[in-house]
């Protein structure tokens, strides 16, 4: 078809996919929304999509000219994100988190770490960059578009179907998952450190 360039939308669909791990997604979703009604886990999933839509548009767009003018480098912004995933992974891991406190944070769920930096992370953002600077016509960009559409629409699915999962499990199941959800953010967040470091290394030599 000439009105899109299906080899790029392959590429972006694969890329992004692998990036953003929809399936990964759902048990870090379900321990962030587990004592959440099925309304607020369904609305914290539409917003996520929402929040990481905006942020992956934005930074497809506008993206090198605002780490430019705040002269940022992608590194830098890859290492923030895996900072920021610590964080959350130890708190699953290690369960510090009470009722309570995860109630009080359930408003900004969908933010963060849900919609950013975990839908729309460094990875991802990088790629989509890459991606809109490698384009140059209107198949090229449509293919770009039409592949971060699907990828989105693929994370939406798993989180908002990842109520049938949670009943599946059942409460330990669930309790279960969340450590291992920890465990799994954790090895994530060390691994976008390191890619940072290793960054800034080959910047430097």
């Amino acid at each position: 078809m000439d009105w899109i360039d299906l080899q790029l939308l392959a590429s972006v669909v694969v890329t992004l996919f692998v990036i953003m791990d929809p399936p990964g997604t759902v048990p870090i979703f379900m321990s962030l929304t587990a004592q959440m009604s099925a309304k607020d886990r369904n609305r914290s999933a539409l917003q996520a999509l929402l929040v990481a839509t905006g942020v992956i548009v934005a930074f497809a767009i506008f993206g090198q000219s605002i780490l430019n003018y705040m002269h940022i480098s992608l590194a830098a912004l890859q290492g923030a994100g895996g900072l920021l995933l610590v964080l959350i992974a130890l708190q699953l891991l290690t369960g510090s988190t009470s009722g309570e406190e995860k109630a009080g944070k359930y408003k900004n769920v969908a933010f963060v770490p849900l919609g950013t930096p975990l839908m729309a992370g460094p990875g991802a953002i990088v790629a989509v960059m890459v991606f809109v600077q490698q384009s140059s016509t209107p198949p090229q960009f449509l293919a770009v578009a039409l592949g971060i559409a699907a990828t989105l629409g693929s994370l939406y699915l798993a989180m908002r179907f990842a109520g049938v999962v949670q009943r599946v499990l059942g409460e330990n199941g669930v309790e279960l998952v969340t450590r291992i959800a920890g465990l799994l953010l954790s090895a994530i967040a060390v691994q976008m450190i390191a890619d940072a470091v290793h960054s800034f290394i080959q910047s430097w030599s």
